[in-house]
């Protein structure tokens, strides 16, 4: 118990240790309001990457796609653990507007609307067909005519400082002429002479936002059948760019993949001998995460990165909390050499100077924990009060795709900021400890030590 009350009392008389507290404070503060704003940021690009291809993608990096898909997506409906399939036509092409003199090179993406809101998160990232996304496809102002939703950020759109984008009331009315060649199975062109390019023209139906930039600035949809006889993948063997899938409830990504992966080398097998079967064997069967790898590989590096920046500043906290109880142990010769004089170990000395540290961390740790959390809780209302009163904003929303900052404090990783502060206090503090337990007592008491 005495070495708990003089840790205490070392403490509230010693104006030095406000500096080891400040230390700390600021290190977890620091650490507490950017860690949890890069994990939010994080992890919803995850779940949008995850919302865009569902669980698991059968596909091909080939324009001219793979045939007998139908057999195999049947096969896949049949299983317990698939809860919904989606083919699609995936290619690129030009985008321009009758009569106009621009053109933009786009990627196609042929779907068919109700089975790709079953197997994807694609009808959370409608407008105007939120309600009803299984008729995106259908223009409000005009049934009758061929609709194709169109990535938000593909075309000229105004975004608030809040990075909403504004809408009319109603969609409007107006018309896109998309553009591509159509291959044969061999990636030869489809067509010869003048006529090589297949041309449609569709009307605005609605527009779709992922929050992921290069699919929001890239990506029309439009109506499968449309697709696949623009690409030249329809007609006596129709063929197809990918399947997505989406697992039952409860079944676990990597095994269900597993069964697809298995699925498919089995039916690669049973096709083998088919005309056309040497377009599968460029098929992969990957998981969302293997699929979005890429896209989702370098933001989690730099989540790493900066993991590794806030140990090196770490190991910057622990060297002031070594520097400040070097000086105060230093100055506690002659209450070190009476404590041991009067019996108490070395041991002792050590454990009084360690409850010391946990103080110092455990109060640093509180004050920047609770500073960030506030912050965090506000951190939008600052940042609108920023954007309000000088114009500032930390990420443009014109730039970048996100909405509010993200600022959900998760207690467990706020528990092992706070533990591994103090732990990051105890360390600087052991080894000026141990020196000081090392004295003789007639040394601590010498004159010239006090």
């Amino acid at each position: 118990m005495y070495k708990l009350k003089l840790a205490i009392r070392y403490f509230l008389r010693r104006r030095i240790t406000s500096l080891a507290v400040v230390a700390v404070a600021l290190c977890v503060f620091i650490v507490v309001v950017v860690m949890t704003v890069m994990n939010g940021l994080v992890t919803e690009f995850r779940s949008k990457n995850h919302n865009f291809v569902g669980d698991c993608v059968i596909s091909t990096d080939s324009l001219v796609g793979f045939p007998y898909y139908a057999e195999f997506i049947a096969e896949l409906d049949k299983q317990n653990f698939v809860a919904a399939t989606s083919g699609a036509i995936r290619s690129f092409g030009l985008l321009t507007q009758p009569n106009a003199e621009w053109n933009l090179g786009v990627e196609i993406m042929g779907i068919n609307a109700a089975d790709h809101i079953g197997a994807t998160g694609f009808a959370k990232t409608l407008h105007y067909h939120a309600l009803d996304p299984e008729n995106v496809f259908i223009p409000s102002y005009n049934p009758t005519l061929a609709g194709c939703v169109v990535g938000i950020d593909l075309m000229p759109s105004q975004r608030n400082h809040s990075g909403e984008y504004y809408h009319n009331p109603n969609p409007p009315s107006y018309k896109l002429i998309i553009s591509c060649f159509p291959l044969t199975p061999r990636g030869g062109l489809a067509k010869a002479g003048t006529d090589l390019v297949n041309t449609l023209s569709f009307s605005y139906s609605d527009d779709t936002q992922s929050g992921l930039v290069k699919v929001d600035g890239r990506v029309i949809y439009v109506s499968f059948e449309y697709a696949q006889k623009m690409c030249g993948m329809s007609g006596e063997t129709p063929r197809i760019s990918a399947i997505y899938v989406k697992f039952a409830d409860g079944a676990a990504l990597d095994e269900s993949c597993d069964k697809v992966r298995q699925m498919w080398r089995d039916f690669v097998e049973a096709n083998k001998t088919r005309r056309q079967a040497f377009l599968l064997e460029n098929v992969s069967v990957q998981s969302w995460i293997e699929n979005r790898r890429s896209t989702i590989g370098p933001m989690e590096k730099e989540q790493t990165m900066l993991t590794l920046l806030f140990a090196m500043l770490g190991i910057i906290t622990v060297f002031v909390i070594f520097v400040v109880f070097y000086m105060i142990i230093s100055h506690k010769s002659k209450d070190i050499g009476i404590l041991r004089s009067i019996g108490v170990p070395g041991r002792g000395v050590v454990e009084l100077f360690t409850w010391f540290a946990v103080i110092v961390g455990a109060i640093g740790a509180g004050i920047g924990a609770a500073a960030g959390c506030g912050v965090l809780v506000k951190a939008n209302n600052i940042e609108d009060w920023l954007f309000a009163t000088f114009g500032f904003q930390i990420w443009d929303r014109s730039i970048y795709a996100i909405g509010d900052i993200p600022n959900k404090i998760e207690l467990h990783v706020l528990a092992v900021i706070i533990l591994s502060a103090i732990a990051a206090s105890v360390v600087g503090a052991l080894v000026p400890s141990i020196q000081a337990a090392r004295k003789r007592p007639a040394d601590a008491l010498q004159v010239n030590s006090l």
